[in-house]
């Protein structure tokens, strides 16, 4: 899978860094999302799919991958 955020539209809320924070942190000077892995494990599919509809703003998303 590959996960992708809109950093121009987060909003800070965290919930992405706290639903997965494996892939997902938080810029403390902008209080934006960082992807912190673009491209994790699929162990790592159902907190990334928690966070994507989690997210208040809905700037994040997952595609699949090939290979």
């Amino acid at each position: 899978m590959k996960v992708t955020v809109d950093t121009s539209l987060c909003i800070g809320s965290g919930t992405c860094a706290l639903t997965a924070p494996a892939v997902f942190g938080q810029d403390e000077e902008q209080a934006v999302v960082v992807v912190l892995d673009s491209s994790p494990p699929e162990s790592q599919r159902e907190a990334v799919e928690l966070a994507v509809q989690s997210c208040p703003a809905a700037v994040i998303r997952m595609f699949a991958t090939t290979g």
